[in-house]
């Protein structure tokens, strides 16, 4: 159950590449938590595109002229070990600079920041969801897709 929150200056992508992006994050996202990639699990893995006008956008205090991206991913404590949370923010970057046109060279202007939601502090469809249940469920997924 994994949240991603994009903010990035309006107008750096059309809507098509923001689609595009978004689902290669998507994609990113499972495959560092180890979650099957299912229409189920992609339809618990969301993302809120947050795009501010450029003048909002500030470095220095002052409007940038290359986009400046950041991204915010909330996973259930657990979700993410050190090295998977790593894999998740070299690929994440990597994703994000191919999508709005940044080099190499211009990696900083792309945050990727991870919080984790306590063990007991998540829910959806009024109740709690634990982390033991989204195991369960990527179980089921994985057994469902094996059999088919």
């Amino acid at each position: 159950m994994p949240l991603m929150d994009l903010t990035l200056p309006q107008g750096t992508l059309d809507a098509e590449a923001r689609a595009a992006l978004v689902d290669e994050l998507s994609t990113v996202l499972l495959r560092a938590e180890r979650a099957p990639d299912t229409a189920f699990f992609r339809s618990i893995t969301w993302t809120h595109v947050h795009e501010l006008p450029a003048t909002d956008v500030l470095a220095a205090g002052r409007p940038v002229d290359r986009p400046i991206v950041r991204l915010d991913v909330t996973t259930p404590e657990g979700a993410l070990s050190d090295r998977r949370r790593a894999e998740l923010i070299a690929e994440a970057t990597r994703v994000i600079r191919e999508a709005v046109g940044l080099g190499d060279d211009e990696a900083m202007r792309v945050w990727i920041l991870c919080h984790e939601v306590r063990e007991g502090s998540w829910g959806a469809g009024g109740q709690v969801v634990r982390f033991e249940m989204l195991r369960e469920w990527a179980a089921a997924e994985r057994s469902e897709t094996a059999t088919a």
